[in-house]
């Protein structure tokens, strides 16, 4: 996937420079290749043959991921019935090799996790990364997605966007990825792309909590929006009358779109106070989309939970 947004990078399947990343394996090379080179960097071993099926699915998948790892990891590959004296020697040390295509993952020369038959990109990228953290490293994606953070928190959108969106490039399946590229448009001020944005999200990551949280964002941001041109108005009528919930309702959305997140939740709060069941708990219900909004971690998020906890226990 390239997304729009993001820069078509190299790892997106395109061959690199680095002829070392992935090479053909054999008995007079192993210990070179594989065993000793694992001592710097993460090694894949593709135990394969010519007559398998689902190799010719699998290595395909495995060298795209490869190079999306960036050099972070290698991958050798071994045709099993050109290398038989190898393979029972591996056999004799307890690699499993009746069938293929498997694969061994070798790091700082032992084998430190394996897999056999044809498996998704999906989950050759999770082994891969499982991988990557058992050595210490990150996947690019990752490390894309910490750099976008920081450009976020800096209000830095536009930089922001683009890195979510190359994060997106090299691995599709990150909500954390979807989130925050919707996040950085809906910074941007382009509510109708953060929402075009979510509804390409795959349905198995629909209901993570990044997903839903940029949902709620969206929302109230737009609710805010709408709330923010009468804050004036809002503030008149709560002086005139403090039991007007509508309008303290609207000016907590008006408080949370300029960013002024604890007045929100106060006012919200003091709806609670005044009268808790107001259409139909509705003041409880929106400080909980805030908090998705904000996201369950946030310090404001965690401020305003106390405040509420003390509320509902008291």
């Amino acid at each position: 996937m390239d997304h729009p947004l993001g820069p078509k990078t190299a790892s997106s399947g395109q061959t690199t420079a680095d002829d070392t990343m992935i090479v053909e394996g054999n008995q007079a090379n192993f210990m070179k290749d594989v065993v000793d080179a694992s001592r710097e960097r993460p090694v894949l071993v593709d135990f394969w043959a010519t007559w398998c099926g689902p190799c010719k699915t699998l290595t395909p998948a495995l060298e795209k991921a490869v190079r999306a790892a960036g050099g972070r990891v290698k991958l050798v590959k071994i045709d099993i019935d050109q290398n038989k004296a190898l393979v029972q020697q591996l056999a004799g040390l307890g690699l499993p090799l009746q069938s293929v295509p498997t694969v061994a993952a070798f790091w700082q020369g032992q084998i430190a996790d394996l897999f056999q038959g044809a498996l998704p990109e999906s989950e050759i990228r999770r082994f891969i990364e499982a991988l990557l953290k058992l050595a210490g490293l990150s996947a690019p994606s990752a490390d894309l997605i910490a750099d976008a953070r920081k450009a976020l928190d800096a209000n830095d959108s536009a930089q922001a966007a683009e890195l979510f969106g190359a994060a997106l490039n090299e691995d599709p399946e990150r909500p954390e990825a979807w989130a925050g590229l919707a996040r950085a448009l809906l910074a941007l001020g382009d509510d109708a792309q953060a929402e075009a944005i979510l509804a390409d999200v795959p349905t198995k990551l629909a209901d993570h909590a990044d997903i839903v949280g940029a949902r709620a964002a969206i929302a109230v941001a737009r609710e805010g929006r709408e709330a923010a041109s009468a804050r004036n108005t809002l503030e008149t009528k709560l002086a005139a009358d403090p039991n007007d919930h509508e309008a303290r309702y609207a000016l907590a959305n008006a408080l949370n779109s300029v960013g002024e997140r604890q007045a929100a939740a106060d006012a919200l709060l003091e709806i609670m106070r005044r009268d808790r069941s107001w259409n139909d708990d509705a003041a409880r219900l929106q400080l909980l989309k805030f908090f998705e909004a904000w996201g369950f971690d946030d310090p404001d998020t965690m401020t305003a939970r106390r405040k509420l906890s003390a509320f509902l226990f008291s």
